[in-house]
């Protein structure tokens, strides 16, 4: 049995955190929310779907949180023309040139790695993007019957850009459902715009300290799961991923809203499974404890629950025509089922 941590620790491990985010601003101007999304993801145990339009410092961003941590970090360039084998790797042929003999031998490809980021995942094939499935749910990744594991901790972070459909492949809502936390990254402020410009354009480039390892990560992910979780939230919790559901309908206390469950069937033609969740729990405690806090709250949840839930959605043509998009939906539902059963 596992010695409590006394205060001393707590102090220390969340110090680590606030020095973690400093060193990330050293290169990462503004975007607070998206930093503290990514973090959230990694202390959770997650992966992270970052989107937005190019220029916005996605990939300075999962660069930069890679330079902060000392880890081994990868980068794949997801292209129409890669290869599965050239995700997870492939068998070569070695000769021995002492005996002359002969052999396959597995050569790792870059997902063998703790931070993986896979830009423009969606810019790949299907059977490409596949190659990550069972690399993210089972951090192990099967090659000619043979099971190799992966690092630990192990991250993916993947970009896609949501304005270019051309040549383009949608991930499916299968390894949609394997992201954590799907991540909205907006334009700056005209005063961080103004700051980005001067710090990329003068002759001093930001440098990124390394402020931890993987002992303290894998410890970090481990005390997120000592974070307090009351009865009453996650009853809150499994009611609103429910609610999401057209077949279920359920948005109370075992009552039925009949104009929100209406809402629903007419927006949503699928809900949030329960992988949605244990997302927002886990995610809710990670961000408590980023927060300083060993106790969840209303608020943690309120805060995740467009992050984790906007990927799970599969929204109906009426919504579209409607111009509702997933964040309408799950605001309705936090409306309806937290802040109604309170």
């Amino acid at each position: 049995m596992s010695t409590p941590p006394t205060e001393a620790d707590l102090q220390a491990e969340l110090a680590q955190l606030t020095t973690l985010r400093a060193a990330i601003a050293q290169a990462v101007v503004g975007q607070d929310d998206v930093v503290e999304q990514l973090l959230i993801a990694l202390l959770a145990g997650g992966h992270c779907l970052l989107e937005g339009v190019p220029g916005l410092g996605k990939t300075l961003l999962v660069r930069s949180l890679g330079q902060a941590l000392d880890l081994p970090f990868r980068r794949v360039q997801f292209t129409p023309d890669l290869m599965p084998s050239d995700i997870i790797g492939t068998e070569i042929l070695e000769e021995d040139h002492g005996t002359g003999r002969r052999a396959f031998k597995f050569q790792p490809g870059p997902v063998f790695t703790s931070l993986l980021l896979a830009d423009e995942l969606n810019r790949t094939p299907p059977k490409t993007q596949a190659a990550l499935l069972e690399a993210m749910q089972e951090h192990t990744v099967s090659y000619a019957g043979v099971t190799h594991a992966l690092p630990a901790p192990f991250f993916v972070l993947a970009t896609q850009n949501p304005i270019e459909q051309a040549g383009t492949y949608p991930l499916p809502e299968a390894q949609l459902d394997r992201f954590l936390l799907h991540v909205r990254v907006d334009y700056p402020s005209e005063a961080e715009e103004r700051d980005i410009i001067t710090q990329t354009t003068g002759t001093r480039a930001a440098a990124v300290p390394r402020v931890m390892g993987g002992d303290a990560i894998l410890a970090l992910q481990s005390r997120v799961r000592e974070v307090h979780f009351g009865d009453d939230l996650l009853d809150w919790v499994t009611r609103l991923v429910r609610a999401s559901r057209p077949q279920a309908g359920a948005t109370g206390k075992g009552a039925t809203d009949e104009d929100a469950t209406h809402e629903v069937r007419q927006w949503l033609r699928w809900g949030a499974g329960p992988r949605a969740g244990q997302s927002l729990v886990l995610a809710a405690k990670a961000r408590a404890l980023l927060h300083g806090r060993l106790a969840a709250t209303r608020h943690d949840i309120h805060a995740l629950a467009a992050p984790v839930l906007r990927h799970r959605l599969l929204l109906s043509f009426a919504a579209e025509a409607e111009r509702k998009s997933a964040d309408d939906i799950v605001a309705m539902l936090l409306r309806n089922v937290l802040f109604a059963a309170s």
